[in-house]
C-alpha cells in the first residue's frame, strides 16, 4: 500500500466543491463533476476538521492532527505529521521512506521539529532517476561514510558527558542521543541505496522549473513526478503541497489565487476563483486517471495509493479552518460517495487519519487528537 497527502493553501469555495445529498447517489457540485468518471473510486467528506481557530498558521496541523490548544498562532507544540508516522513503520523498504515535495510547512518529525520540502522538480526528478558519474557515486558514498564516522566520535563523546551531568541535562543528551540514532540509521540506509542501481524511467528529465504563476503546469510536474515514483517503488509516501499566491495563467483569470480567495462574496471574484479551483481539481483528475491505468500487479496503482486531499482551510476569505474541504481517492475503501458529518461540531480529520493508517497495514488506534475512526469507509 502506498500513501499520498496533498496539501492546498487556499482551499476550495464550499458551494462549488461540497455536493448535494449524501451516499453514493448524491448530485455533483461544479467541481466534483469534473471528476465525474472516478466517482466511484473517491469519497468526499463535509463537516469535518481540526477544530483549528482560524488562521492561516494551521497550515502547520494540517497532518499532524494534534490538539487545538498546541496549534494557536505563536504557540505551536506540533507532533508528527502523518507522512513521517508512516515513515516509521515502513522501516526503509524502499529507497526514499517518504517524499516531502512542493513546500509548505505540513512534514513534522515525532519531536515536533519541521521538516523542509523539496521545493525543486528538476532535483527531486534527478534525485529519483539520474544515476551519477562513478566519481560522482564514489564521493557520495564517501559522503556517507564519513558522516557515519563523525556520528559515531559525537555519541561516544556525549555518552561520556552523560555520567557528569545533572538529571535534567541527561534527558537533554537522551534526546540528542536519539536524533543521532536516527541519523546514523539514515545513512546506513543510504550506504545501502548508493550502491543500488536507481530505476530508468521512460520519461524526459524535466529541463526547467515552473513558476507560481504557471500554477497548472507546475501542479502537473509534481504529479507526474509522484506518479513516477509510486510506480517505481521509490518510495510509499508522499506529501505534496500545491497552489500559488500569484495570478495564474488560466484563460480568463487577471486576478491573484490570494486575492480571488479573499472574495468576500463579490460575485467577479468568485467566478475567477471558481476558475482557478476548477484548473486545480481538473489536474487531480488527471493524476488520478493516470493512476488508474498503471497496473500494480494484479490490481491498478491507485488501488494500492490513498490519495487524501485537503487544505487547512474551510473558508479563506475569513481565513476559517472548520468544514475544510477533504477528498480521499483509491486505496483499500469502501467507498461511500459522500460522508457528511455535523458542519458546526465537526468530526475530527484525526479520525480519518487513523483509518488511513490501517490502509497502511499500521494497526494505530488513534493519530493526533483523534476520539476512533472512520469506519464508514
Amino acid at each position: 500500500p502506498r500513501t499520498v497527502l496533498i496539501g492546498q493553501p487556499l482551499g476550495m469555495y464550499a458551494p462549488n466543491f461540497f455536493p448535494e445529498g449524501t451516499g453514493k447517489g448524491y448530485a455533483s457540485s461544479r467541481y466534483l463533476k469534473l471528476l465525474e468518471p472516478h466517482r466511484e473510486r473517491f469519497t468526499v467528506f463535509s463537516g469535518m476538521s481540526h477544530r483549528y481557530a482560524a488562521g492561516h498558521f494551521a497550515e502547520v496541523g494540517l497532518f499532524t492532527g494534534v490538539s487545538p490548544e498546541f496549534i494557536r498562532e505563536k504557540d505551536i507544540k506540533n507532533g508528527i505529521s502523518l507522512d513521517q508516522e508512516i515513515d516509521a513503520h515502513l522501516e526503509n523498504q524502499t529507497r526514499f521512506p517518504s517524499l516531502i515535495l512542493g513546500g509548505g510547512d505540513v512534514a513534522w518529525n515525532r519531536r515536533g521539529v519541521r521538516i523542509p520540502a523539496e521545493s525543486r522538480a528538476t532535483q527531486v526528478f534527478r534525485k529519483l532517476f539520474i544515476a551519477g558519474t562513478p566519481a560522482e557515486e564514489a564521493r557520495e558514498l564517501q559522503r556517507v561514510r564519513d558522516g557515519q564516522s563523525i556520528l559515531d566520535d559525537v555519541g561516544e563523546q556525549i555518552q561520556g558527558l552523560n555520567r557528569r551531568v545533572s538529571q535534567t541535562d541527561r534527558l537533554r543528551l537522551e534526546e540528542f542521543l536519539a536524533s543521532l540514532r536516527e541519523a546514523e540509521h539514515a545513512l546506513q540506509q543510504d550506504e545501502l541505496w548508493s550502491t543500488t542501481p536507481k530505476p530508468r524511467v521512460d520519461v524526459a528529465e524535466p529541463t526547467s522549473e515552473f513558476t507560481g504563476a504557471q500554477l497548472i503546469e507546475r501542479s502537473r510536474q509534481w504529479y507526474n513526478i509522484v506518479h513516477l515514483a509510486l510506480q517505481t517503488d521509490s518510495t510509499r509516501v508522499i506529501s505534496l503541497w500545491l497552489g500559488t499566491q500569484d495570478r495564474p495563467e488560466i484563460n480568463g483569470v487577471n486576478l491573484g489565487h490570494h486575492d480571488a480567495s479573499h472574495h468576500g462574496q463579490d460575485p467577479a471574484k468568485l467566478e475567477q476563483l471558481a476558475l482557478i479551483e476548477e484548473a486545480e481539481i481538473t489536474t487531480l483528475g488527471e493524476f488520478i486517471e493516470k493512476m488508474k491505468q498503471t497496473t500494480d500487479g494484479d490490481h491498478c496503482l491507485l488501488d494500492q495509493t490513498a490519495i487524501l486531499y485537503s487544505s487547512n482551510l474551510g473558508n479563506s476569505s475569513s481565513h476559517d479552518n472548520n468544514n475544510l474541504p477533504i477528498l480521499l481517492a483509491g486505496g483499500s475503501f469502501k467507498h461511500q460517495g459522500h460522508l457528511a458529518f455535523d458542519t458546526r461540531q465537526n468530526t475530527l480529520l484525526s479520525n480519518l487519519v487513523v483509518r488511513v493508517l490501517h490502509h497502511m497495514r499500521i494497526e494505530a488506534e488513534r493519530f493526533g487528537a483523534s476520539t476512533g475512526v472512520i469506519s464508514e469507509i
